[in-house]
């Protein structure tokens, strides 16, 4: 099952940070087992849409370079409040250090400009065709896929696209 936690890109610059939104719904799948008497976002989902906002950066800071963002390693994660239906997570992603294809992020989640969830994470760009060379179509498909879902999210990135 695919989830898109970010419902839209605020603001991206390449190479340093991207402000991100997430606005919960009584409409998400998981809501209705988690729990069903106080609907909250789990945790593990709060931190994947730090990991998504997270990927976007590294995508258009590496002008697609690669497929793949693979979140490859989690510090110190702290939780602080829970996100209910009706309220908007503001994420905040920015690159601290490169090493290869190993990309560090600092990132945090608030409500309403109070910090309720903060992560360092570990992502590594790659391709599929990294993997496997029959992979490489894959690649070019899934590079496509994600440019079409960048221009619905980042309305920048629909400028850039008509002025090209």
């Amino acid at each position: 099952m695919h989830f898109s936690l970010i419902d839209r890109i605020e603001i991206l610059v390449p190479n340093e940070r991207i402000v991100a939104t997430k606005s919960l719904s009584m409409a998400e799948e998981y809501l209705r087992d988690h729990f069903p008497n106080f609907p909250v976002m789990p945790g593990v989902l709060m931190l994947e849409a730090l990991t998504q906002a997270s990927a976007w950066l590294i995508r258009v800071s590496q002008n697609f370079a690669n497929s793949l963002v693979l979140l490859k390693e989690v510090k110190s994660v702290r939780y602080g409040k829970f996100v209910q239906p009706g309220q908007t997570l503001r994420i905040e992603s920015s690159i601290t250090k490169q090493e290869g294809n190993l990309i560090y992020v600092k990132a945090e989640g608030s409500l309403e400009e109070k910090t309720i969830l903060r992560a360092q994470l570990v992502l590594q760009s790659t391709n599929a065709a990294d993997y496997h060379i029959s992979r490489a179509f894959t690649d070019e498909k899934l590079i496509r896929y994600l440019k079409e879902n960048l221009a619905l999210l980042w309305s920048d990135y629909r400028t850039q696209i008509v002025t090209s």
